[in-house]
């Protein structure tokens, strides 16, 4: 297993820098449960706009454990919450998650003056990815 090189992270961010949608896995108690959400990579992280109350934050608040899965990669990963997507801590990340989900973030469906209304930022652990006829192993601590 490789750490992440700039090429790799390249990669990355020509694959998912944008609009994507990937599957989430995380445990509801000893069951996986699975997900598809819009993400957004950067810097060996995806960020996921979502609700605090969601099942999802609700089940990585009790494991913080995780796995993404998307067009030739997969990982493992930790997730977290940035919390309100409005809050001056959030406000460079939230800039850039503005700009790619722009086709849906204002259709109606989220209320971003709402607290609840968070960013979730899943860490990369490890992962494969696949590119061009090459599979890269990949170490993101």
């Amino acid at each position: 297993m490789q750490k992440l090189t700039q090429a790799v992270n390249d990669i990355l961010d020509e694959q998912f820098g944008c609009d994507n949608v990937i599957s989430l896995a995380t445990l509801d108690g000893s069951f996986p449960t699975v997900r598809r959400v819009n993400a957004y990579y950067e810097n060996g992280a995806f960020y996921v706009i979502t609700l605090a109350s969601s099942d999802k934050m609700k089940q990585l608040a009790r494991n913080a454990s995780c796995a993404v899965c998307g067009e030739a990669f997969r990982a493992q990963g930790i997730g977290v919450s940035l919390g309100w997507v409005g809050a001056e801590e959030n406000r460079e990340i939230f800039s850039k998650l503005q700009a790619a989900f722009s086709e849906w973030l204002d259709n109606g469906q989220n209320d971003l003056y709402d607290k609840s209304c968070i960013i979730l930022k899943i860490r990369l652990i490890n992962g494969v990815i696949f590119s061009q006829g090459m599979q890269y192993d990949v170490d993101f601590t």
